[in-house]
């Protein structure tokens, strides 16, 4: 994965699952651009990834929630001719009931977990696809196939993220360009404090490292997986999955009603 001129960006760059992808990345010999809202966080970081690695790092501030956040990374993308490699990683969420947030606050979360998110991809893909090489990397969820009460809007927004992410990987399926989505369960980064729901919260063990998190997903990627659940140990749990999803599908084909649904 490492190639001596790449250079890859990375959404949601100033803590937790971003913060560790630059790392990585930079010890692999990737120059980076880091993309966060927060530009104290951002120049600490890369200060110390230059010291750390010697690689040229640049940041970007950036509200992915608003056009002109959205926008300013596009142009970054689209200028830079070096960035072969995108990191979809800001997101956010809120855990509670649908009904008691407000209608901005929801429109603020999808548009930085779905709109911004498609919008960069589309910024890249074009290059990714002449030079026929490059990675784009999707962070979605676990939650992206279970939804509970409290998460309708956070389960739904990955949801997307999944299956837009997998029907890229359909369109790209010959071609020298790597699409990966990473669906981690629970992590332990700041989302919690946003979402509301405390990690001392969450069931004992259950809560994977930022460290443990990326490394794994950077394994799957090398290993060439399309979709990784880091926390996943039971691999044919997916194979089985993917087995009764495409039967669901290949059974919704009949172009006929079902008999429950025939009156008698």
């Amino acid at each position: 994965m490492t190639h001596p001129l790449s250079t890859a960006l990375i959404t949601g760059a100033s803590s937790g699952i971003g913060a560790v992808y630059a790392d990585r990345l930079a010890a692999r010999g990737f120059n980076l651009v880091l993309v966060a809202r927060r530009e104290a966080r951002l120049n600490a970081l890369a200060e110390q990834l230059r010291e750390r690695h010697g690689v040229t790092v640049s940041i970007l501030v950036a509200d992915l929630t608003q056009e002109t956040g959205i926008r300013a990374v596009e142009e970054v993308l689209q200028r830079d001719t070096a960035i072969d490699t995108l990191v979809n990683n800001a997101g956010t969420a809120q855990m509670a009931p649908f009904l008691a947030g407000d209608v901005a606050g929801h429109q603020a979360i999808n548009t930085l977990n779905t709109t911004a998110l498609m919008r960069l991809t589309y910024a890249i893909l074009p290059r990714l696809a002449q030079n026929n090489r490059g990675t784009l990397i999707n962070i979605a969820s676990v939650l992206s196939f279970h939804a509970r009460a409290g998460s309708a809007l956070y389960s739904a927004t990955k949801a997307w993220v999944l299956n837009f992410t997998r029907g890229l990987q359909e369109e790209f399926a010959e071609s020298g360009v790597r699409i990966q989505a990473v669906l981690p369960a629970a992590t332990a980064t700041e989302i919690w404090e946003i979402s509301g729901v405390p990690m001392d919260a969450l069931p004992v063990g259950s809560v994977m490292t930022t460290d443990n998190m990326v490394d794994a997903a950077l394994a799957g990627l090398d290993q060439g997986e399309l979709i990784t659940i880091p926390p996943m140990h039971d691999v044919q749990l997916w194979d089985r999955y993917e087995e009764a999803r495409l039967a669901l599908f290949g059974s919704a084909r009949t172009g006929e009603p079902a008999p429950r649904y025939l009156t008698r």
